[in-house]
């Protein structure tokens, strides 16, 4: 595992937003997991989607080695089978996607977002855009494993080239290599000042 310094703030609520999916390359899921031996070792609480399986269920195993600090949150209609990690740590649940991720981002104190499909990139693009929008002052990490996130950064820079989006709102977004990197930056203090409404369109 990764090693970094242990922290001596006080402990954090980690949302992290990852892929769901079996049919990954092992350095994603090795990644996930070692992200949340860290949040883990270090006294930190995961938040996340819930499930077993994928890079969400990989952080949550890396928690695990650690002790029980974690909250999983899934709507209703995911209690099926062995989809949903239910049995360890504090497990809540919604009605909805929308109150699903309410519900997250209210918990957390902090966002990294791991790969992933659809799923998470709307998660990501959720935070993001309420942080434009001054509803939402918390750290935001990609963890770019195998650069996967490059593709992503060069649509958000062109978008920026062509006047869709603000240079400013890029600052919004951290961008970690590693484990320890991402979990560092979601700790550090937003090195930006809060937007507001009004900034939205600068």
């Amino acid at each position: 595992m990764e090693k970094t310094d242990e922290k001596d703030g006080p402990a954090m609520r980690i949302c992290v937003f990852g892929a769901s999916s079996e049919k990954l390359r092992g350095e994603y899921y090795d990644e996930a997991r070692a992200l949340g031996a860290l949040i883990g070792a270090q006294g930190h609480t995961l938040v996340y989607g819930g499930g077993r399986g994928g890079l969400m269920g990989a952080c949550a195993a890396g928690v695990l080695e650690q002790g029980e600090a974690l909250v999983g949150v899934a709507p209703r209609f995911f209690d099926e089978g062995e989809v949903l990690l239910k049995e360890r740590g504090e497990f809540r649940f919604t009605d909805t996607m929308a109150e699903r991720k309410a519900l997250m981002e209210s918990l957390a104190d902090a966002f990294v977002v791991l790969p992933g499909g659809t799923g998470t990139f709307e998660e990501f693009f959720e935070v993001f855009t309420l942080a434009q929008l001054g509803r939402l002052s918390k750290p935001i990490v990609l963890l770019n494993t195998l650069g996967y996130y490059d593709a992503l950064l060069k649509l958000l820079r062109g978008a920026v080239g062509e006047g869709f989006v603000s240079a400013s709102c890029l600052d919004l977004i951290a961008l970690a290599s590693t484990p320890g990197e991402a979990l560092s930056l979601a700790l550090s203090p937003r090195a930006h000042s809060a937007r507001s409404i009004a900034d939205y369109g600068k």
